[in-house]
């Protein structure tokens, strides 16, 4: 990556390596993981754009974070209607 382009995308690693530390730690408050969840780094070196990829999990592990997922869509559209 050129400087230019390292400078220009600066922001978007740090808001990329920060979004995967949040899901990270909201994701062990609810004792389940994504173990093999990442930033991107080559794709973005390559093309300034950082994807995460969230990997593989165990099903159970999948169906947990599908289970909070659920939940807390509940809790926001019964917020909504107060």
């Amino acid at each position: 990556m050129g400087p230019i382009l390292n400078r220009a995308t600066a922001e978007q690693r740090r808001e990329a390596a920060l979004a995967v530390e949040e899901l990270i730690a909201v994701l062990a408050l609810a004792d389940a993981k994504l173990p093999s969840v990442e930033v991107d780094w080559e794709y973005g070196r390559l093309t300034g754009a950082y994807l995460i990829n969230l990997g593989s999990a165990r099903t159970a592990q999948i169906l947990r974070i599908t289970d909070l997922l659920r939940q807390g869509l509940r809790h926001e559209r019964g917020a909504g209607t107060e």
